[in-house]
């Protein structure tokens, strides 16, 4: 049956654009600005609420406060009763306490204590009945974090090996360390002020040692650049590979060192590969929304790829929100009747955003109101107060173990083509990042079936297309059990890759690295639901990197080859192209 033209398609309630604000509420917008300001985007009233939740329901639970005290009791005693020089043993898993030091007295006795008290904290602040899920989290989060700061890893006169650098250095490790202080002001400042960073002779610069896989820019708007990568083989795969990064990132993660670029493996598999590379937006881009970066950038991408490729079906692959906005694109292609993609592959990627990870701790309607009154002001949410947000949800691991290493022991961490990646962050605009945090994480409207495209509901379960999908085992960002979700919202063929790392370092697994493994198994359709235990147990464990099962999977699903095409002789740039290269 044809469809009518979307201007006269009824809206429905849920797909009407929000009504803006009047005189009165911009007022009370500008003083939450003000107030974000100085608290660095943080809702003084969702922390509030929180404590009053949890701290009410401990005081009316005399019985866990009695049993979580005992247990501390006992495990005093118990560190007591042992000889005061004993050594003692090691603790598993826990890197902070790692070196043979801390198993000697009286390294062992601080530990200990230490770490009593952290698990005192952790059983007093969890499973406690009455408490909001979401409330539970954060008080457990905040308690963390206060307990870190007076970690004896963290302090130089209750650690061993500050305190033996010391000796050896005489001192030297404060004066490097101090050193090392003032280079991280200097790059934090010239960040603040988009300006090159101050670091002499940098390891890793774009164009030179990393986004290095030979294409060139053949399209660009106000959203974003097309990179086409230059084909190695002699045939390629008749339908052509475009992949989708998040906004949240540059998209060379994936183009990194040519031994761990996604997209030299991809084009040397015998693929015709086309990138999408967005623009770093400033204060001019703050009312672009979710529509304009799915009309303009992904939509736009795919029939710049369509035309370039004489109309072949295009496979593609989006990774984290990049993901989600190909998802979405699938749907409403499926909606539309479209027949532009062969395939989709998803790179950690959330579609339900029930669980939307360790993210979640910052993500409730005060949050929301209070960063979203921050970015209104600003037009963008920065790099810095982006990066700011991950580290706190890992300052474990991502602030106070480096300030150990290059403040306190002055040695800097090896850097990696990753890690340099990680540090040239990236600005979203209000209105986007508005709509990400709204629409996606607190109403959930993609997996509910309320999210919007042309003024009508799409739903991922019109997708008749084949997808594979990658979750990794230590994703902070978006959980694999999360990701796995989408065996509930899609019917058709599923195969589901778990690998092993991070929501990075378990996507950038490149062949011959080291200790990594994955599982995978395919839903066929037709066949019962799997839940996430039975996939575990069931599906088959491969060891090495699961780039080749795509690469695979890819050659599975392509319809032939056909003879790989040169490079557009009207090529705007060279890869990486303009966009990668703005502050």
């Amino acid at each position: 049956m044809k469809r009518e033209p979307l201007s006269a398609v009824s809206v429905p309630a849920t797909c009407q654009e929000p009504v803006l604000p009047d005189a009165y509420a911009r007022w009370d917008q500008d003083i939450r600005a003000a107030l974000a300001a100085t608290t660095g985007g943080i809702s003084i009233a969702s922390l509030a609420l929180a404590w009053a939740d949890w701290a009410l329901h401990l005081i009316v639970s005399p019985g866990r406060r009695g049993k979580v005290a005992a247990q501390w009791c006992a495990g005093t005693l118990y560190d007591w009763a042992k000889p005061p020089f004993a050594e003692r043993e090691a603790i598993a898993g826990d890197p902070r306490f790692a070196g043979p030091a801390w198993q000697q007295w009286p390294w062992c006795v601080w530990r200990d204590a230490f770490l009593r008290q952290e698990t005192f904290c952790q059983e007093m602040t969890s499973d406690l009945d009455g408490v909001s899920p979401h409330h539970q989290r954060l008080a457990a989060f905040c308690a963390r974090q206060w307990l870190d700061l007076g970690s004896p890893s963290n302090l130089w006169w209750l650690n061993p090996a500050v305190l033996a650098a010391t000796a050896n250095t005489l001192g030297g490790n404060f004066v490097q360390g101090a050193s090392h202080w003032v280079e991280d002001v200097e790059d934090a400042v010239a960040q603040a002020c988009h300006l090159p960073a101050q670091r002499r002779n940098p390891d890793f610069v774009v164009g030179r040692d990393v986004a290095i896989t030979p294409g060139k820019v053949i399209f660009r708007n106000e959203r974003m650049e097309l990179i086409q990568y230059a084909p190695t083989t002699a045939s390629v795969a008749t339908e052509p590979l475009l992949i989708v990064p998040s906004w949240i990132m540059k998209y060379y993660i994936l183009d990194l060192q040519p031994a761990d670029s996604l997209v030299r493996h991809a084009v040397a598999s015998g693929n015709t590969v086309f990138m999408v590379s967005w623009k770093n937006p400033g204060d001019e881009a703050r009312d672009a929304g979710l529509h304009d970066y799915l009309r303009d950038g992904l939509l736009e991408a795919l029939r710049v790829v369509r035309q370039q490729c004489d109309g072949a079906r295009v496979q593609a692959a989006g990774y984290c929100l990049g993901g989600t906005l190909l998802a979405i694109a699938a749907a409403w292609l499926a909606r539309e009747h479209r027949d532009d993609l062969s395939g989709v592959t998803l790179f950690a990627t959330g579609t339900d955003f029930e669980v939307p990870g360790e993210l979640g701790l910052f993500i409730d309607d005060s949050a929301f109101a209070t960063i979203d009154a921050l970015m209104r002001r600003q037009g963008y949410l920065d790099g810095p107060q982006l990066t700011t947000a991950f580290q706190m949800l890992h300052a474990r691991d991502l602030v106070w173990s480096r300030m150990l290493g290059e403040y306190l022991l002055g040695k800097r961490a090896r850097p990696n083509d990753l890690i340099a990646w990680n540090r040239d962050t990236t600005r979203l605009p209000h209105r986007l990042h508005a709509d990400t945090l709204h629409s996606l994480f607190l109403r959930n409207d993609l997996a509910e079936g309320r999210y919007c495209v042309g003024g009508e509901p799409i739903a991922l379960a019109d997708i008749t297309v084949p997808i594979f999908m990658v979750g990794t085992e230590h994703d902070h960002v978006t959980p694999w059990r999360s990701a796995y979700k989408l065996h509930l919202l899609t019917r058709d063929a599923l195969t589901f890759v778990l690998t092993s790392g991070g929501h990075n370092a378990g996507i950038v697994s490149e062949p011959g690295h080291p200790r990594r493994r994955y599982r995978v198994a395919t839903r066929v359709p037709g066949t019962r639901y799997r839940d996430p235990d039975r996939y575990l147990a069931e599906a088959t464990l491969h060891e090495g990197s699961w780039w080749p099962c795509w690469f695979d999977w890819l050659a599975e699903h392509a319809s032939g080859q056909r003879e790989a095409c040169a490079l557009p002789a009207d090529a705007l740039d060279d890869a990486p192209g303009r966009y990668v290269l703005e502050p």
